[in-house]
């Protein structure tokens, strides 16, 4: 097999994985690869003759720029983590590393960086740790900032907090959103589902045992309040738990401690306590089916969920969403959904919520090979029925962004530079969003 004797630089360039590119000494991109492309969300064309901060708006362009040390230095920079704001506002985690660029003489003329995108690692790394932070709460529907708009000062007050919501609306995350801002946020979290156990085994689940407890006790089993220590306990189908055992749950609020089933030691009860449940609790209550004071215990703090059907601005963003994970969990290139697909989002009532959508998407990589997802992708009990004319959308993309925009404006009192910025657009954007005439 006869091996090319040149391979065009470029052609190599293109290949590569990582994003590569270049600047001049005036800091022009002069080079920008496909893979740089992808990563940034800023086509080739429009990134070469542009400042490289205007393309990247990375959290060192102020001042620590990899690129600009090693041209002062005029040495190779090893790997160093940052991250930068792509085209659509995300932020990107990526490792880079830079080094001079130097003609054919040994004079530097620009300056060479590649970098790699982490965001599966760190997505990866969320998973496994069970880490999660306000900002993987996406998006901007006026019924999520409602939800959101208290978050911060609830989580870091302490108090017991009572998460209500539709099954899919995110309680899980939410709670961790919760524990990870508040100043038990290095503590354990610690989840348990009290629709999941039958009576016994839910109690033994969350107080533990002593050996000999009951016939299977052979040794010490320490439970779910113990584990919590410093931490949080989450207790999602809170409205599930048996009475008998609310009367239990009830002494630990109000005491701070607990024993093991067959214990006759109390032990403390140092845990913070995050309650979930689908079910109207207030009208549990009256019907006797769930403890007044119980209720009162954990309802120091209400954060009610929006379910999906009523924050349908956020249907594209989390669509997007889902579609950049499973690529960077399958290895797939899939652009999204199209015109088509989006609509039919928009129409379905989603009554398992945002899991749903999740879901959704989850499916339709199964059968979508790459670019746009169409119809044929989705789950037939979402797709549209052939010949049959498709339900009206809630309206179209152009409306709903609209919609956002002028909800946003009415959010922060006329002042449409305060909209901007929790929209992430700029103020010609937002000009053309609002003179757009709706249905046109």
């Amino acid at each position: 097999m006869a091996i090319p004797r040149e391979v065009p630089c470029e052609a190599i360039m293109e290949s590569l994985a990582d994003g590569v590119f270049t600047v001049d000494l005036d800091w022009n991109i002069t080079f920008f690869n496909r893979r740089a492309a992808q990563i940034t969300g800023v086509p080739q064309g429009e990134a070469v003759g542009r400042k490289c901060w205007e393309v990247f708006r990375s959290s060192v362009c102020d001042g620590a720029c990899v690129l600009r040390s090693c041209l002062e230095s005029d040495l190779p920079q090893g790997v160093a983590s940052i991250y930068f704001v792509r085209a659509d506002g995300d932020k990107v985690p990526v490792s880079v590393s830079a080094a001079p660029l130097k003609d054919r003489k040994g004079r530097v003329i620009g300056g060479v960086e590649t970098f790699r995108d982490l965001s599966e690692v760190q997505l990866l790394r969320r998973k496994l740790d069970g880490r999660y932070s306000l900002e993987d709460i996406h998006g901007k529907s006026p019924a999520l900032a409602r939800a959101l708009e208290h978050l911060p000062q609830i989580a870091a007050s302490g108090v017991s907090v009572l998460l209500l919501g539709e099954s899919g609306t995110g309680k899980e995350l939410f709670a961790r959103a919760l524990h990870n801002l508040s100043a038990r946020k290095d503590g354990p979290f610690v989840a348990v589902n009290c629709g999941a156990l039958p009576e016994n085994l839910l109690e033994s689940e969350l107080f533990g045992y002593k050996a000999g407890a009951f016939t299977d006790a052979k040794k010490d089993k320490p439970g779910r309040f113990q584990a919590a220590q410093g931490g949080t306990l989450f207790l999602d189908e809170i409205g599930d738990m048996p009475l008998a055992l609310q009367v239990k749950l009830l002494r630990v609020l109000q005491e701070k401690t607990f024993e093991p089933l067959g214990g006759t030691k109390s032990l403390p009860a140092d845990a913070r306590i995050v309650a979930a449940t689908n079910c109207d609790l207030e009208d549990m209550v009256g019907r006797g089916r769930f403890r007044q004071d119980l209720f009162y215990r954990l309802n120091v703090a209400r954060i009610v969920l929006p379910p999906l059907r009523e924050r349908t601005e956020d249907i594209p963003l989390l669509a997007d969403l889902f579609v950049n994970r499973q690529n960077l969990l399958q290895g797939k290139d899939v652009a999204g959904p199209d015109e088509d697909v989006l609509r039919i989002l928009l129409s379905h009532p989603f009554p398992g919520n945002v899991r749903e959508l999740e879901n959704i998407i989850e499916y339709a990589f199964i059968l979508c090979p790459g670019g746009l997802i169409r119809p044929a992708h989705l789950p037939e009990y979402i797709r549209p029925v052939e010949g049959a004319v498709p339900p009206p959308a809630p309206g179209t993309l152009e409306e709903i962004k609209r919609r956002a925009a002028l909800a946003a404006i009415e959010r922060h009192g006329g002042r449409r530079m305060a909209a901007c910025r929790e929209l992430n657009i700029s103020k010609d954007t937002l000009r053309r969003i609002l003179a757009r005439t709706p249905g046109a």
